[in-house]
């Protein structure tokens, strides 16, 4: 299947291309130190994790502030990810540009959006991350939903040590919609499920007027085709600014037949 791009067209070279107007450029990928067999507390990770986190801030800019939320953040994941599999051990040295940049960059896609729903938010990417970025906002709420009690646990945690506005519902993902009161402005997941699946969670909510993006690997065009085959979609593309994915935005969801 060729690329669908705005609006459901097809690009001609068939391969996927950044969303119209959204101000993302792609960028290429940031040089990741490798770093065997390494512990969350290690304490050679931090030089490179510190060079990491100066990367990730040129690819996804933010306030003083915000910065401050986030250096909490992964302080915590550090301190937990050495009792509880937060992250993949692999991703460890990379936690700024490939967990934190990559959940920035969807405030970018929805500038207006204040009450977010990300679904399944594990370690709580983008959940907890898009929470520190709203800190500043007023009337702002992001909506975590984690079935996993131990994450839910320290998505709290997470959400109290850098006093951000979000809500963990500890509930199966189907559930998020009796859950979350309230609009909801735009739904997120990472990491969670095929796009079939992911709109499936996210319709009733996109049917009360949220939009949905998704961080999807390079395989959204195969995601794509069999989202396709169960509901009328028409998918605008982004590419990620950290990496080889992409970013599925979806206004409206129809169930085929």
């Amino acid at each position: 299947m060729k690329q669908r791009g705005p609006g459901g067209g097809r690009s001609s070279s068939g391969k996927p291309s950044a969303g119209e107007g959204t101000g993302l450029r792609s960028e290429p990928a940031p040089i990741r130190p490798k770093l065997d067999k390494a512990s969350a507390n290690d304490q050679s990770l931090d030089s490179i994790v510190a060079a990491d986190k100066i990367a990730a801030l040129k690819l996804a800019p933010v306030s003083h502030e915000t910065e401050a939320r986030l250096d909490r953040y992964i302080a915590l994941l550090r301190e937990w990810q050495a009792k509880t599999n937060l992250v993949a051990p692999s991703t460890l040295p990379h936690l700024w540009t490939r967990h934190i940049a990559d959940s920035l960059q969807l405030v970018a896609l929805a500038p207006s959006a204040k009450r977010w729903a990300d679904l399944g938010s594990g370690g709580g990417f983008p959940g907890v991350v898009l929470a520190c970025a709203m800190a500043g906002t007023a009337e702002a709420s992001v909506h975590l939903v984690e079935r996993t009690a131990k994450k839910a646990a320290f998505l709290r945690e997470a959400i109290r040590v850098t006093t951000s506005p979000g809500v963990v519902h500890l509930a199966e993902i189907g559930d998020n919609v009796d859950r979350i009161t309230g609009p909801v402005d735009c739904v997120t997941a990472r990491a969670l499920a095929p796009l079939h699946q992911l709109i499936g969670f996210a319709e009733p909510l996109m049917r009360q007027g949220a939009k949905a993006l998704f961080l999807k690997g390079q395989d959204v065009e195969s995601e794509l085709t069999e989202a396709t085959k169960y509901w009328n979609i028409q998918p605008q593309l982004h590419q990620s600014r950290t990496g080889d994915g992409w970013i599925v935005e979806l206004a409206s969801a129809e169930r085929r037949g």
